[in-house]
């Protein structure tokens, strides 16, 4: 029963408190402010003034210029009797001294001062009329204790005043010559009242602009600063015009200064004015049309600056009038424009401003330059008063609109401060939060964290806490990627040390963290097996290689599944996919510490084993092929048998990983020819090694400029069945000479060239070579029907090469039907519309075509009515040791028997014994090549032969040629391109 009690308690002090701050923000808002009002109109409108003079009376006057200022007192007292009395006279900007003469009024015994109001009088003097005694003279420098300034004119203050006055002035400006008559008391209390005035005038414009001018200050904005040289400035236009422009914060302005400040106060009062009108207004005037109508008021400054300093007075004000007119309606016309087009409160204001100048500006110069004064509807302090406050009401809805604009900037940045998914947070040097959006807490774990208590160290860890610290105390911006805690979530910050400040920006890179990871390890590894990819085993070689430099052993070996495409076209990819995986697990754990897989084909892998002696590496690959293909794999409800074959080869120091990977394939090679059980070994000085530098030597001999040096060709000997006496027919054959003396043959250096991309530059030169053979002996080739050579697959898909081709040909096209081209299978079959194409351009030139090693492949029956052959090459491995399987003597006879269907003429190569060339002749072939009958000759041996036969040593063979029937007719054979040549023995 207390607790209602007890809150009772508690809400009445809170309820009352409220109330009292309610009343009191009320009162200090509104109502304090809204009664000084209403007091200060009370005061204005209905009490009387402090400061009320009366009692003024006009003078008539007489007037005459002195137009050349000699005039004396009696002399200018004889011209004024001649004139006529006025109340006023105007100069109209003369600056020649005025004589005037006027009566005062009778003073009953009570003292009187005579005013002479023209705050244009620069100096004046006057004489007692009657006896032409001096009453005084003063200026704006000097003063006379009867004749004296007052009120921003002079006054002549003595105790008895003489019945009439005769005076001479000079005059500044367009300036209105007045007499005025004060009680003397009346005249003091005017005084005071001008003064008074002034010196409100003064004191508040000066407080305003200085009050402005610390804003600017504080608030760093230049807009403030020329608002407040501005409001100095409509203070000295106004005090110049009341009259008071002589004195300055209570000094007077010397008289020399004086006459230079006037013209220089309109001309700055100008330029600050266009200024501000521009700076206001920047955003409306961008897309303005009148913007060469301001260019030209900012040129027309310079030309009004210089005329204030070298100009007189008089000169200069017409010219600051007509400048200032056109200024004014140029910008008048302009601001219409903007309030017509923006509507906004400071087009407004400033239109209001400068109507109030550009009306009292144009009725000033009107009314001096006419006489008028009576067009002066507004006075110049008046209208500086007026302009001021509507300028300063225009700033204040500029700053009110910036304010309204930060204001909303500041809510945008505070909203996107809010929402901004990565953490922004400030840390004082201790590593408290100082501040923290949203997104830092959720990225901290949703806790609460409490400003200025929360420590980062809750979160991270001390080592973190001092790498952050020491990067913003020696960088300008420090970039750390760290964990938290519990090391489950990764973080990317930034920050800077801003004003003793930690400020910052964490970002929660987890997930990109994880994708990079991914993204590495998928540059050196395989997506499907997760072992090395190419990549990753070569980076992986490159680490390996160094320390066998230093004796540490390192084995390679390439590994190559058997007849695996198979899996993939009968059971489809999915089932070859999940075989691979199994087959790197197997392989994976017949591995040691530090051996690595890598996959670099379909269905080959590369495995590196360092510090791994050859004969322990010799166990681990043989335990691999057992491990590989004695269990079948499973997947699904199927189950494969794998096999592999296994290449191993002892890596040397400095062995670079292509050449290694190369010879390691030359190995796995050799094993899938089943003699060694799925695994070849080559240790560091095998034969393989020394092949491969080889080869390294060729290609790096192909790649220079002398590309052909060392080679030379030799001519096998091809012996026609029919008649074997009748015909001296050959094969080129490519050899080359190395610098030790020794002889390559053509194979290896087709390999090369292949490799390189250089072998359109050796069938160039086997082209040339040998039809230009030919043509420097045709006298002793008498018996010669063909010259049978090989093309490169590589050249005949060359264009370049055809076509130099077509140019060799046509060069020796009186040898060219000598020639005969053989394309193997493969090279026709690569692009058979090319290789058509080509067959029928050298044909023009009499070539024949021979379709070499034909029967190798699956296809070469089916492209015999694609290509149009003149001679079937029968493939070697028919014919070797043909009388040992019927079935080659079968097929050989069913390609000769369809040669002779299609009109073609047949060769056996590769015929090695007697019994086989008795065979060969039984079975119906044209023409047999091999060590049976020849070897490769010299070309000059060649020469001295008159028949392929004449090469024969073997007495079984020569017995049986001459056995053989009468010469055959042995078709033409055409001339033929330069293709691949290689010595298949």
């Amino acid at each position: 029963m207390q607790k209602p009690s007890s809150n009772l308690r508690d809400i009445l002090p809170m309820l009352a408190s409220r109330t009292s701050q309610s009343i009191l923000h009320a009162f200090s808002y509104y109502l304090i402010p809204l009664g000084i009002a209403i007091f200060s109109l009370i005061a204005l409108v209905f009490w009387t003034p402090q400061y009320a003079a009366n009692g003024d009376v006009p003078l008539v006057l007489r007037t005459v210029v002195d137009e050349r200022a000699a005039l004396a007192p009696a002399d200018a007292l004889a011209r004024l009797e001649q004139k006529e009395q006025v109340s006023q006279f105007d100069t109209k900007l003369s600056e020649a001294p005025v004589w005037f003469s006027f009566a005062t009024l009778k003073q009953n015994g009570k003292p009187a001062v005579i005013d002479f109001p023209s705050r244009h009088a620069s100096e004046i003097a006057c004489w007692d009329q009657g006896s032409l005694q001096s009453l005084g003279a003063a200026s704006r420098q000097h003063a006379h204790p009867q004749l004296s300034s007052a009120r921003g004119g002079f006054a002549l203050k003595l105790p008895a005043l003489p019945a009439n006055v005769l005076c001479r002035a000079a005059f500044i400006g367009p300036a209105r010559l007045t007499v005025l008559q004060w009680p003397a008391e009346q005249f003091e209390l005017a005084a005071e009242q001008y003064h008074r005035k002034s010196g409100l005038l003064d004191g508040g414009m000066i407080v305003l602009a200085v009050f402005v001018l610390i804003t600017a200050l504080i608030n760093r904005r230049s807009l403030y600063v020329l608002f407040s040289a501005w409001l100095i400035l409509n203070l000295r236009v106004g005090a110049l015009s009341a009259g008071w422009d002589s004195q300055w914060l209570g000094q007077i302005v010397p008289a020399e200064f004086l006459a230079i400040s006037r013209p220089m106060t309109f001309v700055l009062y100008a330029m600050c004015t266009l200024t501000l009108y521009q700076t206001l207004l920047a955003d409306e005037l961008k897309n303005s049309r009148h913007l060469g109508g301001l260019r030209l008021i900012h040129w027309s400054c310079v030309p009004l600056l210089l005329a204030a300093v070298l100009l007189p007075y008089r000169l200069f004000l017409p010219v600051m009038w007509v400048i200032m007119v056109i200024g004014l309606s140029i910008t008048t016309i302009g601001l219409i424009s903007v309030m017509i087009r923006s509507r906004t409160r400071v087009a407004y204001w400033i239109a209001a401003s400068f109507a109030v100048t550009f009306v009292a500006s144009l009725a000033e110069m009107v009314s001096a330059a006419l006489g008028m004064r009576e067009l002066l509807v507004i006075n110049s302090v008046t209208a500086a008063l007026a302009s001021s406050l509507l300028a300063a009401l225009a700033v204040a809805e500029q700053m009110r609109m910036e304010t309204v604009r930060r204001v909303a900037v500041q809510q945008e940045l505070e909203h996107t401060y809010e929402v901004m998914p990565v953490g922004v947070f400030t840390l004082d040097v201790y590593g408290h939060f100082l501040s923290a959006n949203p997104a830092l807490q959720k990225m901290l774990g949703g806790s609460a964290l409490v400003m200025a208590r929360s420590k980062w160290t809750q979160y991270f860890s001390q080592t973190v806490w001092s790498q952050l610290h020491d990067m913003v105390q020696s960088q300008a911006e420090a970039e750390l990627e760290i964990q938290n805690r519990d090391n489950s979530r990764h973080f990317l910050v930034r920050a800077i040390l801003a004003r003793g400040r930690i400020e910052g920006v964490l970002q929660d890179i987890t997930e990109q963290t994880k994708a990079t990871e991914q993204l590495r390890f998928m540059a050196n590894n395989d997506p499907l097996t997760k072992v090395f990819n190419r990549r990753g085993i070569e980076k992986m070689f490159e680490g390996a290689i160094g320390p066998v430099a230093d004796g540490k052993a390192l084995a390679l070996a390439y590994v190559d599944l058997d007849r695996f495409k198979l899996i993939n076209d009968l059971f489809g990819h999915t089932a070859g996919d999940e075989v691979l995986k199994q087959v790197c697990e197997r392989m994976g754990t017949m591995l040691a510490g530090g051996h690595q897989i890598g996959r670099v084909g379909g269905d080959e892998f590369v495995i590196v084993m360092p510090n791994t002696a050859l004969p322990l590496a010799s166990l681990i690959c043989g335990g691999i092929v057992d491990r590989i293909g004695n269990t079948p794999y499973r997947v699904g409800d199927k189950a494969f048998h794998v096999r592999c074959s296994i290449g191993l080869i002892e890596v040397g120091a400095g062995m670079q990983i292509k050449d290694a990977v190369s010879t390691a394939d030359r190995a796995c090679r050799e094993a899938k020819t089943g003699r060694k059980e799925g695994l070849v070994v080559y240790e560091r000085d095998a034969s393989a090694f020394l092949e491969r530098e080889a080869e390294l030597t060729l290609v790096e001999q192909l790649s220079s400029t002398n590309a052909t040096e060392g080679m030379f060709l030799e001519m096998q000997p091809i012996m026609s069945l029919k008649a074997p006496h009748d015909s001296l027919n050959f094969e080129v054959l490519l050899r080359m000479r190395e610098r030790d003396g020794s002889v390559t043959s053509a194979g290896p250096i087709i390999a090369a060239a292949e490799k390189s991309g250089h072998a359109g530059v050796i069938d160039r030169w086997v082209l040339a070579s040998t039809l230009s053979w030919i043509q420097n002996n045709l006298t002793s080739l008498g018996n010669t029907q063909f010259v049978c050579m090989n093309l490169s697959g590589a050249s005949l898909n060359d264009e370049r090469f055809v076509q130099d081709t077509i140019d060799i040909l046509g060069r020796h096209v009186q040898v060219a039907s000598r020639l005969c081209m053989e394309i193997t299978e493969s090279v026709a079959l690569h692009d058979l519309d090319n290789t058509r194409r080509f067959i029928d351009q050298v044909r023009n030139f009499g070539v024949k075509i021979a379709l070499d090693d034909f029967g190798a492949g699956y296809t070469s029956f089916s492209y015999l009515k694609e290509l149009p052959a003149d001679v079937l090459k029968i493939d070697g491995n028919f014919i070797v040791n043909i009388n040992d399987h019927p079935a080659n003597v079968a097929i050989v006879e069913a390609i000769v028997n369809l040669a002779v269907n299609l009109g073609m003429k047949t060769i056996a190569e590769w015929a090695e014994d007697t019994a086989t060339v008795r065979t060969l002749a039984e079975i119906g072939v044209d023409y047999v090549q091999g060590f049976v009958v020849a070897r490769s000759q010299s070309p000059d041996r060649m020469l001295t032969a008159a028949s392929s036969a004449s090469f024969i040593q073997n007495e079984e063979l020569a017995m049986l040629v001459r056995t053989l029937g009468a010469p055959a007719d042995v078709a033409e054979v055409h001339e033929a391109i330069p293709s691949r040549v290689h010595d298949l023995h």
